[in-house]
C-alpha cells in the first residue's frame, strides 16, 4: 500500500464535515482515512495507482457520497515528505513574518511565467513541475493574492502553507 495526501479545493468546515469527508473516501475503497486540519486534506492508503485515476476516483465518490465534489490534487506521501525535506524556500530571502505556501497544480503549467512576480506584500518565487512556491506577509489584501496565483496558473490549483503540508506529509 500506498500513503497519499488528496488536496481539496474549497473546503472548511462550514461547508463539509470532516467525518462525512473520511466516510466517503473510506466508502472509495481507501483504508486508514485521516482528515487533517479540517480543511480539505485527507491522507490515506491506497495500492500504488497513477495520480489521475486516484483524483477521479476520489471526485466520483464525493459526487455519490455527498452530493457534491470538490476539485481534488493528489500527492503521494513520500514526494511530499521529500518536498519538505528539500527545504524549497532556502534560496530566498523571506522576511522574518513571511508566510510560505505551496500552491499544487493538477497538470504541468505550459505557458512560460517569469518568476518572481510580486503584488501586495506577496512573491510567487518559483515554478517547478506541478508546484508553485511563493510567500506572503500577512495583511488585509489576502484575497488579492490568492487571485494572483489563479490568474497566473489558472483555476485548477489548491495552495496550503508550508506547515501545513509539513504535517500532511507525516500523516
Amino acid at each position: 500500500m500506498t500513503r497519499y495526501v488528496a488536496f481539496l479545493r474549497g473546503v472548511s468546515p462550514l461547508n463539509c464535515k470532516m467525518a462525512e469527508l473520511k466516510r466517503c473516501f473510506e466508502a472509495a475503497g481507501f483504508t486508514d482515512v485521516k482528515t487533517l486540519l479540517s480543511s480539505g486534506n485527507v491522507a490515506f492508503s491506497a495500492p500504488p495507482a497513477i495520480v489521475p485515476i486516484l483524483e477521479k476516483k476520489t471526485e466520483a465518490a464525493m459526487t455519490q457520497h455527498l452530493d457534491r465534489v470538490f476539485s481534488t490534487i493528489v500527492r503521494p506521501s513520500t514526494f511530499l515528505r521529500a518536498l519538505v525535506d528539500s527545504e524549497p524556500f532556502a534560496a530566498f530571502d523571506l522576511p522574518p513574518n513571511a508566510k510560505p505556501v505551496i500552491t499544487f497544480l493538477l497538470r504541468p503549467h505550459e505557458k512560460h511565467v517569469e518568476l518572481p512576480i510580486e503584488r501586495d506584500g506577496a512573491r510567487i518565487l518559483k515554478l517547478e513541475g506541478t508546484e508553485v512556491y511563493s510567500a506572503y506577509v500577512p495583511n488585509d489584501k489576502g484575497p488579492a493574492f490568492m487571485a494572483l496565483l489563479e490568474r497566473t496558473f489558472g483555476k485548477q490549483v489548491t495552495t496550503r502553507t508550508l506547515d501545513t503540508v509539513r504535517r500532511c506529509s507525516l500523516s
